[in-house]
């Protein structure tokens, strides 16, 4: 590995034992074994770096929810609530594992104020973490995805993701299951109609 990608994986490290808040420049350079300069010239800033290294780590996640559906092994139709539960449970289940990546997104969160330019830089990706939840759902390959469906299905399940994670951070044991997610759209799918 060149000093990038040793820095890359050196943030992570930091990230997941310290926090964006407590992991300094000197901190990655240590966990990394290379040299200061180097955050400049490979990220621009130490923030530009962290962003990346979370970014990777949630990417990381997204290959964790996918249930096996690449490999052909698809039990239930796209677009259905079928789909749209067994998606939701395959999350539910990596939720454990992935507990310092959403304590990541949580500092995020409540101390968005004093990381002003992680929150700008990681606001400008979230359009990426929308597109790449999508094809989960409705089977069409993100490049093949238009921005509408981005903005509205993405935007949907983002923000389902969102909650539902912060409410596995509080109390996994009382958290919402995939059944209940989806009995609860079942439920407004079906008092649309009665409008």
């Amino acid at each position: 590995m060149g000093h990038r990608e040793d820095l890359l994986e050196g943030a992570k490290r930091c990230l997941l034992e310290k926090g964006f808040v407590r992991t300094t420049a000197r901190d990655i350079v240590k966990e990394s074994g290379t040299n200061l300069a180097s955050i400049g010239y490979h990220y621009g800033s130490k923030d530009a770096l962290l962003v990346q290294a979370y970014v990777s780590l949630i990417e990381g996640l997204g290959d964790s929810f996918d249930p096996g559906w690449g490999a052909g092994d698809v039990s239930a139709p796209a677009g259905s609530l079928e789909r749209f539960q067994e998606v939701w449970a395959s999350i539910i289940r990596s939720l454990p594992e992935s507990r310092a990546v959403w304590m990541l997104s949580l500092e995020i969160i409540v101390n968005g104020e004093r990381l002003q330019e992680v929150r700008k830089l990681l606001a400008e990706a979230q359009e990426q973490g929308r597109s790449g939840i999508v094809p989960m759902f409705n089977g069409v390959p993100e490049d093949e995805l238009d921005k509408e469906t981005v903005d509205t299905e993405g935007r949907f399940y983002q923000t389902l993701l969102n909650g539902l994670m912060v409410q596995w951070l509080f109390d996994p044991d009382s958290a919402t299951t995939a059944e209940q997610l989806t009995e609860g759209l079942r439920r407004v799918i079906g008092g649309v109609g009665e409008s």
